[in-house]
């Protein structure tokens, strides 16, 4: 369905594992959907979405593509654009505008708009983020289990995060980089491990033909690795449900922000009415088959908060008086329709 509307029961913004789940939800639901979306998915330097039962291994961009189709296929409209902010309407709803200056208006809004990765200024880290530079070991540690692993220290979860990833390889170097010492207790569990910790800040990754070969701390000494493990700070885009009022609120860590997200109940809904998110935006932690979850979820939820709406109309259109020239042309209508359908039946 192209966008040939100018007012919808729901608009998606946001086109992800999240977004298309719900607009799928809500096309199945019967209501008219529009996603929004920018086409610059967070996953998209991934080579494979993994953990994703019944599509494991599936490209990001393949998973998206099968996911426009399924919610096209039910009627839902799908147009690349981006959002830049979106207002209440005085009669209820919200007025939706993007950066072209379109405008469109919903009953309802689902945010899906997800999050940044926001890499440290080590040289290197962006070029090869989501290929041979990591964060999650349930994302990607499969494909460099038995390898040479570094993890760069940037929050109080380093060590953690190196026992962690020491589940899928026995050959884990931790650099403290710029972090504060690390505890007795720390070192002693690293140690007993096998987690070598190497001091020093990491001045940049060292590549040869291609691939990643080792991390240059600042004194010039490299450390023969093939991939990094990095903490990168999780940044909600926030901007539309910033526009209505709602603040992004820091995820801490002990005294240190890992990131930004946007709270909502479990269903998804926000402190605005008529406002749910889903997917990263709202959980940080999210991965994509979780994100596909919420979508699902909150999608429910709307066509419930729409049902109940519906119903209030309904309710109070009945308890209007009618005319009585009204009433008895309903009477007429609804007297004809029944004898086109005696006739269509003998």
């Amino acid at each position: 369905m192209s966008e040939t509307k100018q007012r919808y029961d729901v608009v998606v913004v946001g086109g992800g594992a999240a977004g298309l789940s719900g607009a799928l939800a809500l096309a199945r639901a019967r209501r008219s959907v529009l996603v929004i979306d920018s086409g610059g998915p967070r996953n998209a330097p991934a080579f494979h979405v993994h953990n994703y039962l019944g599509r494991e291994g599936t490209p990001p961009s393949e998973l998206l593509a099968i996911g426009r189709a399924e919610a096209a296929e039910y009627g839902a409209g799908i147009v690349r654009g981006e959002v830049v902010s979106a207002e209440r309407l005085p009669g209820g709803g919200f007025r939706v505008v993007r950066a072209d200056g379109e405008a469109v208006e919903a009953r309802r809004l689902l945010v899906t708009t997800g999050i940044v990765d926001e890499l440290p200024p080590v040289e290197g880290l962006a070029e090869r983020w989501g290929d041979e530079v990591l964060h999650c070991p349930y994302c990607h540690g499969w494909e460099v289990r038995d390898r040479p692993v570094g993890v760069l220290a940037l929050s109080p979860m380093a060590v953690h995060q190196a026992l962690l990833w020491r589940q899928w390889t026995d050959d884990v170097v931790l650099f403290r980089h710029e972090r504060p010492d690390f505890t007795d207790e720390e070192y002693e569990q690293l140690a007993a491990r096998g987690v070598a910790v190497v001091e020093g800040a990491v001045a940049g990754l060292e590549v040869t033909d291609g691939r990643l070969t080792g991390v240059r701390l600042a004194g010039g000494a490299v450390i023969p690795r093939e991939a990094v493990v990095v903490q990168p700070r999780f940044t909600a885009r926030s901007a539309v449900l910033e526009s209505l009022g709602l603040v992004p609120t820091d995820m801490l860590m002990g005294d240190h922000v890992v990131g930004s997200y946007v709270a909502a109940d479990p269903s998804g809904a926000t402190d605005v009415p008529g406002v749910w998110v889903a997917g990263n935006v709202a959980n940080l932690m999210e991965q994509v088959v979780g994100a596909a979850a919420a979508g699902l979820k909150a999608a429910s939820m709307i066509n419930m908060d729409l049902v109940t709406d519906d119903t209030a109309r309904a309710v109070e259109a009945r308890r209007t008086p009618f005319s009585a020239e009204a009433e008895r042309l309903v009477t007429e209508r609804v007297l004809g329709d029944r004898r086109h359908g005696l006739q269509e039946t003998r």
